[in-house]
């Protein structure tokens, strides 16, 4: 396939795509930019699902990782940096641009993902000793993530800089996470100018606390991602009355409430609406916590970032109060203090992760309530196909956590009103936002089913541009 990127004058090199993650499927997200002899790689994700799999594709790149040249991030989503710290101990020596917020949440993030990684290579290293099996090396190390962050280059919105030979880069707020940018590359091939726009994960805009995505002028390629490309989401501003209505019937007859939730964008969301919601008397005042480490920093870091704030929730915290605090909430650090909601009696909200249930203490929580009857799971986020969250969402029983099998008694609901993702209808108005004579589209980052029902609403919303659909480790080349 042909990617319109203009005529190559002399003996400049053709201008490639390659696309090694998250392209009919949702999780790591990895496309190769290679550029007037350059090599730059957009984003550097982990891939979740199966665990050999993933164990497999995350440690082996398809590419030799000391020839790129450059990593351009558009968020700091684990599934679109989380193989940052592998990448810089294959070799990799390059630059890591992002935005401001991007580089403080990626620092505790990749912290964090460095400990899971550890924390699961001692595990299994147990259990192979048992087996007299030789023991497994983490993917990385705390220490490799610390030094790959060392490479980040922090950028503003809408600041142009080379990043390398007739590429420059911009970025653009896509309104999904704290710090989420499109990335925009400005391409000079000896005087032939394109503009090649990545999406990243687009918001969905009226966010609570963050700005709208803003469009982007004059774009000749797009990648753009395809999460919710076949369908709608439910209400958008706060809980529905149904899961507010579940919410005071589980805490008023004694149960508890177990919420499963990314530490970075839909925690933050659902703390300031839980505060709202208590503060007008619409949700019984019980205890809430916060029990993700992870969580607590990234909150921190979100009170740094004004600049990526809405008007509303900039006056209030500059004029009221924490959004993010009130009185009935409490953030949990300390494993000790985790351990004890293991034996607490009488009702509360526990906000847990990771939203998608395959790593850290939201699986000692699903362990322990969900075979109450009393207790409601409450999914208020995607679960990849083959996740733990995913399969306590399809109603399977009974679900295994930790290996054991656990019948599944309490209610489980799902609310996808605080999803970070555009869904299909408003996908499709982002697309219809962006200037240009846009002649290529690559659809990315969705299941299989959700990318190829976008791409054909694509082809009616754009009917001058090839849509594809890639397959992984597919290039396109001029």
């Amino acid at each position: 396939m042909i990617i319109a990127l203009g005529f190559i004058l002399g003996q400049a090199r053709p201008v490639k795509i390659s696309f090694h993650g998250a392209v009919r499927t949702t999780t790591g997200s990895q496309h190769l930019l290679e550029v007037n002899g350059k090599r730059l790689l957009l984003d550097c994700g982990l891939y979740q699902g199966k665990r050999q799999e993933s164990i497999e594709r995350n440690q082996n790149f398809p590419f030799e990782p000391a020839s790129v040249d450059a990593v351009i991030l558009s968020h700091a989503h684990i599934d679109h940096i989380g193989n940052l710290p592998n990448l810089y101990k294959q070799g990799f020596e390059g630059n890591v641009y992002c935005t401001f917020a991007t580089r403080d949440l990626a620092a505790i993030m990749l912290e964090d993902s460095a400990e899971i990684q550890v924390a699961d290579a001692a595990y299994v290293s147990k259990k192979h000793k048992k087996k007299g099996l030789p023991p497994v090396e983490p993917l990385y190390t705390p220490e490799d993530a610390e030094r790959a962050v060392r490479q980040f280059v922090a950028l503003g919105y809408d600041r142009p800089i080379p990043v390398a030979d007739g590429v420059t880069l911009t970025f653009r707020d896509a309104g999904h996470i704290l710090g989420s940018a499109q990335v925009i590359l400005d391409i000079d091939e000896d005087g032939n100018k394109r503009r090649l726009l990545f999406s990243g994960d687009i918001g969905r805009g009226d966010h609570a606390i963050l700005r709208d995505p803003q469009p982007v002028e004059d774009v000749d390629v797009l990648l753009v991602e395809s999460t919710y490309g076949n369908r709608d989401h439910t209400a958008q501003s706060g809980l529905s009355d149904e899961i507010e209505g579940l919410l005071s019937e589980t805490l008023n007859n004694g149960g508890k409430v177990i919420i499963p939730a990314f530490s970075v964008g839909r925690t933050q969301l659902l703390v300031y609406t839980l505060h709202q919601l208590v503060d007008a008397g619409r949700l019984p005042d019980f205890p809430i916590f916060v029990d993700s480490p992870l969580s607590v920093n990234a909150t921190e870091v979100f009170r740094l970032h004004p600049e990526c704030f809405n008007r509303d929730i900039y006056t209030f915290l500059r004029e009221k109060e924490n959004p993010f605090g009130m009185d009935n909430l409490t953030y949990i650090r300390k494993a000790s203090e985790s351990i004890k909601l293991n034996t607490l009696e009488g009702p509360a909200i526990i906000i847990s992760s990771s939203g998608m249930c395959e790593a850290g203490r939201i699986r000692h929580h699903l362990k322990n309530n969900i075979s109450d009857p009393n207790d409601l799971i409450l999914f208020v986020g995607y679960c990849a196909y083959n996740t733990l969250g995913a399969v306590i969402r399809a109603g399977i029983d009974p679900v295994y956590i930790f290996g054991e099998p656990h019948e599944v008694k309490a209610r489980v609901a799902s609310f996808d009103g605080f999803s970070g993702h555009a869904d299909r209808k408003e996908l499709g108005r982002y697309v219809e936002s962006l200037t240009g004579d846009i002649t290529n589209i690559y659809v990315v980052h969705g299941e299989e089913e959700s990318s190829l029902t976008f791409a054909e609403q694509l082809r009616s919303l754009k009917p001058g541009a090839d849509v594809v659909v890639p397959e992984l480790n597919e290039t396109f080349e001029v």
